[in-house]
């Protein structure tokens, strides 16, 4: 899951109201041509009028799930990446909607691991579900105990 040679010049989109955020982004993905939006109407333009490969979007203050569904039909890999919305419950419905992974900002630092593993899973035409879920089990753990996977029916 340590391979970023996949992430070389790809062009993501990063949507998220936090401008400190955007910054952090641009540093951690330099290896990717990264295009940034503060807003869903920004994020909407930019998908409209660019080809991506693909999408990291927050949840709360830029409709991250109405975003999730445009990037959907464009079948772009898309990540949320989530500090107010970190519940399984909000997990829960990334995955149902159809997320490739769902990211607590606390894992912010690792998101090139993230993004190669989500790209690499679907270059080879499967599912990233197991490598992300691995290293964000830990926090959700922590907040949630460690049987809320069983009480919220979650399986990944």
């Amino acid at each position: 899951m340590d391979d970023h040679r996949i992430l070389e010049n790809k062009r993501i989109l990063v949507v998220d109201d936090e401008p400190d955020i955007l910054e952090t982004m641009e540093e951690l993905l330099h290896m990717c041509r990264v295009d940034t939006a503060g807003s869903f109407e920004s994020a909407v333009e930019k998908l409209n009028t660019a080809t991506y490969d693909a999408a990291v979007l927050d949840i709360m203050g830029v409709q991250g799930y109405g975003l999730l569904d445009i990037t959907r039909r464009l079948n772009l890999p898309t990540l949320m990446l989530t500090a107010h919305a970190l519940t399984p419950e909000n997990l829960k419905t990334a995955i149902k909607k159809g997320a490739d992974a769902y990211i607590p900002k606390e894992k912010l630092v690792d998101i090139a691991v993230f993004l190669a593993d989500v790209l690499t899973a679907r270059q080879q035409g499967r599912q990233a579900n197991a490598g992300w879920f691995d290293l964000v089990r830990p926090v959700f753990d922590k907040l949630f105990g460690p049987e809320w996977q069983k009480k919220e029916n979650i399986d990944l």
